[in-house]
């Protein structure tokens, strides 16, 4: 269980990369709400990658509320990315093939019994 739930939490974090790149001035709550996590994990999330150097904060200096930040992924936090991006990639990958399998699987199973079922 501790498999999934680290691949879990490296989506996560690859989802938050990939939304901080696109659009860095996010609010936490936006984060969670587009993962589909709760703020308080989104925040967990942030809190971490700032600590190993992935993400710094800045004002947004756009924002009327000067107390808004800005997640900028670092150069560290780039290349982290694309380490998980390839994780990611791989790891769909392979969902994807033992999917293509089992729906042949059934496909195959489905018309055997429908061949039994046809009379003779």
């Amino acid at each position: 269980m501790a498999g999934q739930r680290s691949k879990v939490q490296e989506d996560i974090r690859f989802r938050i990369l990939r939304l901080l790149e696109e659009n860095p001035e996010m609010s936490q709550r936006e984060l969670a709400d587009a993962v589909g996590v709760s703020t308080g994990s989104a925040n967990y999330v942030l809190k971490a990658l700032v600590e190993k150097g992935f993400v710094k904060l800045g004002n947004f200096k756009a924002a009327e509320d000067k107390r808004r930040y800005a997640y900028l992924l670092t150069p560290k936090g780039v290349a982290e990315k694309a380490a998980i991006t390839q994780r990611f990639l791989a790891r769909k990958m392979a969902e994807f093939e033992a999917l293509k399998a089992e729906i042949k699987a059934l496909r195959e199973e489905t018309e055997a019994e429908n061949n039994n079922l046809k009379p003779r």
